[in-house]
């Protein structure tokens, strides 16, 4: 039984949406990992979050996993 391009397209829309959020969440990841490690080599919150133009209390809770 073929697939309708209506079937098709939502397969797409989730497959896209899936990606996204694996993609969303790997940098989510690599970007905490990197604060945390700015952090364990002796850079301040605030340091950090002048580097990346982010409050220094959002850097707390990114290393935080919030």
């Amino acid at each position: 039984m073929a697939d309708t391009k209506g079937e098709k397209a939502r397969r797409a829309v989730r497959a896209a949406q899936a990606k996204f959020k694996r993609d969303q969440d790997a940098a989510r990841k690599e970007r905490r990992d990197a604060f945390a490690e700015a952090q364990r080599a002796g850079l301040s919150l605030r340091d950090i979050a002048e580097e990346v133009d982010l409050h220094h209390t959002r850097v707390a809770e990114i290393i935080r996993d919030e």
